[in-house]
């Protein structure tokens, strides 16, 4: 008899809208967020957290998170694209390059002097993966895509003023088209990862790093060198970094419908542009931090900066060569990137 009165009141409320069923708790979940970045580290800060936040707060709070930065549950940041496929965690950002040629179509965006500015190129890469290479990341369901601001050198052992500088002169780079780039202009590549960066150069493994100005504070760069070169922004940058957001694909197939549509809100060619955005946005404070440490900067001129995208220039060609072998159109992919850079560059 109880049980035939409760369910009848269940569906008189039903009919009436169910106004006292409001109450009842809503399915909510707890995700994982993990990436190498330090706590104090920019991206951490001004990206990373806000976007959880966002999340958060559109969700009612149904969503939340356990953040864990600077690979707190254990791993290697090339580990991280793993991680989050196989549900170590639910949702991870990290650099695609470097599970070297794991991704290879989103390479095109790391060629030398191909990117404007990160806002710009991060909306192109976005669209190029919905319409060019939709199964790059298939493994995973993808938040956002996004560029750094332009990256340049920092030098511990003497000053970079032109590409003859860099001979004998060992330069991290962060993947393998930022090291084929290195080795076209004549230094002698050193890939790794950022975190590892402040001891390489403490301990002279490396003489010199390529990084954005914004990340410089969170790795002492600033501290650990006394030289930086950079393009002036009246053109294309040396290189940039493609990074990726993602989240597990089974975590998020299994979110409430609703919950998935906040998650959705906050992916996409909107988000990977702020992203973009928001990490070029913290280069006059890197930049800073070196000038009032009395460090130099050197502005290459416009002949030097000619001089490098000669040198370089062969990445681009080897880049096409490798795609054909792989059985994809390089020259298209190429051709496609650069016009959807073009296009969003003038938004």
């Amino acid at each position: 008899m109880k049980r035939r009165t409760l369910i009848q009141g269940a569906a008189a409320a039903a009919a009436l809208g169910a106004p006292h069923l409001s109450g009842f708790a809503q399915p909510s979940v707890t995700l994982k967020f993990h990436t190498f970045m330090a706590p104090l580290s920019n991206v951490w800060l001004t990206m990373h957290k806000p976007w959880m936040e966002k999340v958060e707060k559109e969700s009612g709070g149904r969503i939340k998170f356990e953040a864990y930065p600077a690979m707190q549950l254990g791993g290697t940041p090339p580990q991280l694209y793993d991680q989050v496929r196989d549900g170590v965690v639910d949702v991870m950002w990290n650099v695609a390059g470097w599970a070297a040629g794991r991704f290879p179509r989103i390479e095109v965006f790391e060629l030398p002097f191909t990117m404007n500015n990160a806002e710009a190129t991060s909306k192109a890469y976005w669209e190029y993966f919905q319409t060019k290479c939709p199964d790059e990341f298939k493994e995973v369901q993808t938040i956002a895509l996004h560029v750094h601001g332009p990256g340049m050198f920092h030098s511990a052992t003497k000053p970079i003023q032109s590409a003859a500088d860099l001979r004998g002169m060992k330069v991290r780079g962060p993947t393998r088209m930022v090291t084929k780039m290195l080795a076209a202009v004549g230094a002698t590549p050193v890939g790794m990862p950022l975190p590892q960066i402040p001891d390489s150069l403490s301990k002279r493994v490396i003489d010199a790093c390529v990084i954005p100005w914004e990340v410089v504070p969170s790795v002492k760069v600033h501290e650990l060198t006394k030289f930086h070169s950079e393009f002036d922004r009246s053109g294309p940058a040396l290189y940039t970094t493609a990074f990726v957001m993602a989240m597990n694909k089974a975590k998020y197939d299994g979110l409430a419908p609703d919950l998935k549509k906040v998650i959705d809100a906050n992916s996409g060619m909107a988000t990977s542009a702020w992203l973009g955005k928001t990490q070029e946005g913290n280069d006059p404070d890197g930049r800073k931090q070196a000038v009032d440490r009395g460090n130099q900067i050197h502005t290459f001129t416009a002949a030097q900066r000619a001089e490098f995208v000669k040198l370089s220039a062969g990445v681009e060609d080897e880049w096409v060569a490798d795609m054909n072998k792989r059985g994809f159109n390089g020259r298209d992919l190429l051709d496609s990137a650069k016009a959807l850079i073009a296009k969003h560059g003038r938004g």
